[in-house]
């Protein structure tokens, strides 16, 4: 991961060596691809003779560990570049961009070195195919936060044969670039430059949400914020269930009750928020603009990809609640949203109607499925378990942020935005309009630190850092 990593180093210097401007800051991509590459050579010498057994205990090691070590890589040709760019910002920035929150450190994104947007996009797309392989090879099989539940799911093509994972991984890359290339051309043809148009692709399919602008996404017109918003929605589905639609199981991804419940929530929210907007807005009301701009805005948030047209804080208050409670919403498990998830959502409910149920009838057996597979108690206890640590983690991150000055719905917001990856948050200072560049370093490291694990479904760093995963 480490080579690869260095390899991704060089595409900056690149891509932009034709340009009139080129890399500014070249030797910053060097000494770090250098030093990246060096790390991983000498990782390889010293283990080639070692088993490459990997048992589960040493999975949530390697899981947690190389996401931690790759964000902290990814950040040096920020800190190493000519910017005087902190520790503390360039780790934020690289672990926003690896974890793909779109939270940004930076100003004056419209004149900012071309390298270093690229770089962010790049870590962005990179992070994005990363967090579909961990779904599909890592959690379900580690019986994290309830993924067990897509164990089988993940790697069923068809009724007869599973496929072997190098088969299934072929695919899931297949269908994640050549997303990115259709997004790429789509946003060029409709007018982007080809480097902004380059950059957004990348960071779409990822549902990450980096801009090359200042303005995000509303430095560009309402056919791209369509645009934006049909990408976003495709980066937030189940990937394994395009593969499966690729391999002839027509139908597959429509008939998930994640996906249909998803599409509902995008449908109805912005409709309702629309009607919100020219209820209470004093001047005449556009309504194919405010709708384009509603949707765009609802769906960067459900799909935790952090975009922004324009500040949704200020559209009244219910909006505010609204976007609130939408930050933990996420998208659909094994996609590159972050969140809470579709699933337990949906898992709640059934849960709920089994107890409504009970008590009515407390001598009945009832059965709980998902998706036609029965649901076992280990998936929802995991599943409750995974709830309660991550109210537990908004507490504690709130609680810290608070500690450092910060006004409630700085705090507040910012836990929840860090945790769930959605990326702005909401308030004067880190909200659409504003960035988290005037936040303490301390809220920055902790804020990089929930990026993360949120990004591990939060149960694998509990694990990894609880004294009983050592011992035996």
């Amino acid at each position: 991961m480490f080579i690869l990593l260095s390899v991704f180093m060089t595409l900056p210097v690149l891509l932009l060596a034709a340009t009139p401007s080129g890399a500014p800051n070249a030797i910053a991509f060097a000494e770090s691809a250098a030093i990246v590459c060096v790390l991983g050579v000498l990782g390889l010498l010293l283990t080639y003779r070692e088993p490459r057994e990997l048992k589960p205990r040493y999975m949530f090691v390697l899981t947690v560990s190389s996401w931690f070590v790759i964000a902290l890589l990814s950040a040096l040709p920020f800190y190493l570049s000519d910017n005087d760019i902190s520790a503390a910002d360039a780790f934020f920035e690289g672990t926003s961009g690896i974890t793909t929150t779109g939270a940004t450190v930076f100003t004056g994104l419209d004149t900012m070195d071309k390298d270093l947007l690229l770089w962010r996009s790049i870590l962005q797309w990179l992070g994005g195919i990363g967090i579909i392989g961990m779904f599909v090879a890592v959690l379900p099989f580690l019986r994290v936060g309830g993924m067990r539940l897509f164990a089988t799911e993940s790697s069923e093509w068809t009724e007869k044969a599973l496929p072997r994972m190098k088969t299934l991984s072929r695919g899931l890359l297949l269908v994640y670039l050549v997303f990115s290339v259709v997004a790429v051309v789509t946003y060029w043809l409709s007018g982007m430059s080809l480097f902004d148009a380059f950059n957004h692709g990348l960071t779409s399919i990822a549902t990450g949400g980096f801009s090359t602008s200042d303005l995000s996404m509303g430095k560009f017109s309402d056919l791209i914020l369509l645009e934006a918003t049909f990408f976003m929605i495709i980066g937030s589905l189940p990937f394994f269930l395009f593969v499966r639609e690729m391999h002839g199981q027509h139908g597959v991804l429509f008939r998930d009750q994640q996906v249909r419940l998803f599409l509902g929530i995008l449908f109805a929210v912005p409709a309702m928020l629309t009607l919100y907007r020219w209820w209470v807005s004093p001047v005449p009301f556009d309504p194919i603009h405010n709708y384009a701009a509603t949707l765009f805005n609802v769906t960067s948030v459900v799909t935790t990809t952090g975009y922004a047209s324009e500040d949704y804080s200020a559209w009244g208050p219910l909006a505010f609640v609204v976007f609130f409670f939408l930050m933990f919403v996420g998208g659909c498990s094994g996609s590159t949203a972050g969140g809470m998830k579709i699933f337990r959502f949906q898992l709640s409910l059934i849960i709920l109607r089994e107890q409504l149920m009970r008590l009515l009838h407390p001598r009945a057996v009832f059965t709980r499925n998902y998706n036609g597979r029965a649901v076992s108690d280990e998936i929802i206890s995991s599943m409750i378990a995974y709830t309660f640590i991550f109210l537990l983690c908004l507490l504690v991150i709130t609680v810290l942020l608070a500690s450092l000055q910060l006004d409630f719905v700085t705090a507040l917001s910012g836990a929840l935005t860090s945790l769930t990856n959605v990326g702005p948050g909401l308030g004067d200072i880190i909200g659409p309009a504003g960035n988290f560049s005037p936040l303490p370093d301390a809220a920055k490291w902790i804020l990089s630190v929930g990026m993360l694990m949120g990004r591990l479904e939060i149960l694998s760093v509990v694990i990894v850092l609880s004294p009983g995963f050592w011992r035996g």
